[in-house]
């Protein structure tokens, strides 16, 4: 090859280059993340548990609060006879609680509350904290100082001891009963923990607002409110979305401790109710039976822990996908 064809052959391969499509951040990311297997593992738990728990009544072997009389004590297929002598009983696969209630039929409806407790308040917490933290770091001024003095006194309020005062208080109301607590624990966890997002928005916006697509949209007309949602809002949804990823197992968690202490969701007693119980519940059940009936703790333990390991993998994925460093 002479000189002249090895030049031009470089220079058709530079252009080739220059002309493929330039990808989108969000189209970026996502294909960063799908090369993290570590995330994709844990997208596929969580997808799985999702199916597991509000397909129960399909796939859970027993009606989850049935008694069966002379089963109880049993335990789990794998461990075949229990400390006291109690033979496993195949139709049972983790066994049966002290009163002889299939565990993995009430661990599977448990996933329901669980899987809830830590996606809605997640949602309430953003709506809450983008809201103020958009309002606060746009106007500026007065409006930024007031609330984010607000912020600083919510956020003086030690999260986990306002969540035991407030079920603790209201639990017996009228609003404490509804849906079986489930509306006042979602209340609890929402009312202190949207002080990070707020202020995690607000820097955002403090660093977005100046800049020169911003000046572009205010200068042909665009108003503030069509700003902040078409063109601020957007820019801020990549750190949002990590945070997301990794408060939703920390809510998990805390209804977990709320549950085994005594004073999380309520039990329900009807066959056809959409919550039976949740993980956290279940380990309350279970920690009276450590000793003698240690799987009626340690399966919703486990779950709980596979549910977080999960979340945490995604939390770790996305972070390193939106990291403008690793393009």
């Amino acid at each position: 090859m002479s000189t002249v064809d090895y030049a031009v052959t470089e220079l058709s391969a530079e252009e080739q280059i220059l002309a493929r499509p330039v990808r989108s951040l969000w189209t970026d990311a996502m294909a960063r993340l799908k090369r993290n297997h570590l995330a994709i593992v844990g997208l596929i738990m969580i997808l799985f548990f999702l199916v597991i728990s509000f397909a129960a009544p399909l796939i859970a072997p027993h009606p989850p609060l049935k008694v069966y009389r002379g089963m109880s004590q049993l335990p789990p297929v794998f461990a075949k006879v229990s400390e006291s002598g109690v033979k496993a009983d195949p139709r049972f696969f983790f066994g049966t609680d002290s009163i002889g209630r299939d565990v993995l039929s009430r661990v599977i409806y448990g996933g329901r509350a669980s899987m809830l407790v830590g996606i809605i308040p997640v949602t309430v917490i953003l709506i809450i904290g983008t809201t103020i933290g958009l309002i606060s770091g746009y106007a500026g001024g007065w409006v930024d100082n007031l609330l984010m003095r607000l912020t600083d006194v919510v956020y003086a309020f030690p999260d986990l001891l306002f969540y035991i005062l407030l079920m603790i208080t209201l639990r017996e109301t009228y609003f404490g009963r509804m849906l079986g607590g489930m509306l006042l624990l979602f209340l609890a966890l929402a009312v202190v923990s949207w002080v990070g997002v707020a202020r995690l928005v607000r820097s955002e916006v403090l660093a977005i607002k100046e800049k020169g697509f911003i000046e572009a949209a205010r200068s042909v007309g665009a108003s503030n409110s069509r700003i902040i949602l078409r063109h601020i809002l957007p820019n801020t949804l990549s750190p949002l979305i990590v945070w997301a990823a990794f408060s939703i197992p920390r809510m998990i968690i805390v209804e977990a401790v709320l549950g085994y202490i005594g004073i999380g969701l309520r039990l329900e007693t009807n066959d056809n109710a959409f919550f039976i119980s949740s993980w956290g519940g279940l380990m309350s059940t279970g920690q009276a039976s450590i000793t003698s009936q240690p799987w009626v703790l340690l399966t919703p333990s486990i779950c709980v822990a596979l549910v977080v390991l999960s979340f945490t993998f995604i939390g770790d994925g996305l972070r390193d996908a939106f990291d403008p460093r690793m393009r």
